[in-house]
């Protein structure tokens, strides 16, 4: 006789329903109820980070030395990315003005041009390449290179497109990167001759990660948001105007990446790396430049708009890596599937 549990997998089986995005509603949904608060928040805060300096560790030691060089080497794959990132975005944040005051208000519009000049997500657009079979190495070198121009081109880009006060980035952001993500990633490259060939035998473990990871960091990004308290500042039409325009933002860029990769001569696993790479905002890199750009009183509808694109952000790539993922590594994608 089935259990409830063996139930519960046929069903989900049946609705072609994808367990991990389950997961991340299951998180929001818990940050929501039950948001980190006070020293919750301190100990959440603290499980993200170790969560994703573990991460990279075991990318670090799964990784060849070769491999890593060769990433790094793969200039075409980096420029398409930052293309994306720095022009491609804030030229669509640009278009959002035409929407001001009709659809969304000036803060808001500001939010979404603020969100556009954002570096790419590290972390998660590089599970999500792993989770797909993209070339992970590509994508760890060009989303950490993302994350560090970006502390300097952001405010730049932030400045010349809207009027901001504060005090500019801070040499912090910088040192939590590099502690974060390099130093457990160079540490893993160390500690590869001794672990390296059984995580080779037992890549479920980092795929284990992957996904865990991501979704720790759902929860304390969503819990943030709900202490803040930012979601009962506006309308629930302002809240569904802000996600359409969002929508529309991602998905052109997605279009236009999906459409000119193939057509620039990138093979399915660069592929999978650019357009996870180049269509994500970093939330982690976002809300502290806010702090700094923006006044004190505007910051909180200032980073909506990067909430729920993060947020959105995670569950479409989650079905699209799971998908590509489930694909045979041989085979290549048509240029409608990337």
């Amino acid at each position: 006789m089935k259990g409830p549990f063996m139930r519960g997998a046929a069903l989900l089986a049946k609705t072609r329903i994808d367990p991990f995005i389950l997961g991340i509603l299951a998180a929001v949904g818990v940050a929501a109820l039950l948001p980190a608060r006070g020293s919750g928040a301190d100990v959440a805060s603290v499980v993200s980070s170790v969560g994703v300096g573990a991460l990279f560790f075991l990318y670090g030691a799964r990784l060849s030395t070769a491999e890593a060089l060769a990433g790094l080497r793969h200039w075409r794959l980096h420029v398409t990315i930052l293309l994306a990132t720095f022009v491609l975005f804030p030229l669509l944040g640009l278009a959002t003005r035409l929407l001001e005051s009709s659809v969304l208000t000036p803060t808001l519009v500001a939010g979404v041009i603020f969100l556009c000049a954002l570096p790419s997500t590290v972390n998660s657009s590089i599970a999500f390449t792993s989770i797909a079979r993209g070339n992970v190495a590509a994508a760890i070198c060009s989303a950490s290179f993302s994350s560090l121009i970006g502390i300097v081109l952001t405010p730049l880009l932030v400045g010349l497109l809207l009027h901001t006060t504060g005090n500019g980035f801070s040499l912090h952001s910088v040192t939590s990167i590099l502690l974060q993500l390099l130093v457990p990633f160079v540490a893993g490259q160390l500690a590869r001759r001794w672990i390296g060939g059984w995580l080779t035998r037992h890549k479920k473990v980092l795929g284990r990660a992957d996904r865990g990871v991501i979704l720790i960091v759902v929860y304390t990004a969503f819990s943030e948001g709900v202490v803040a308290g930012i979601w009962h500042q506006l309308s629930w039409l302002s809240l569904v105007a802000l996600l359409a325009v969002n929508l529309l933002v991602f998905f052109a860029v997605f279009a236009v990446l999906r459409f000119l990769t193939p057509r620039l001569g990138f093979d399915r696993e660069d592929r999978i790396a650019i357009i996870f790479c180049g269509s994500k905002k970093s939330l982690a890199s976002g809300l502290p430049m806010a702090t700094v750009l923006f006044p004190a009183h505007a910051v909180g509808l200032v980073v909506l708009p990067l909430m729920l694109f993060h947020q959105a952000q995670l569950m479409i790539c989650a079905v699209l890596a799971r998908r590509w993922g489930a694909q045979q590594p041989a085979r290549e994608l048509a240029p409608s599937q990337a």
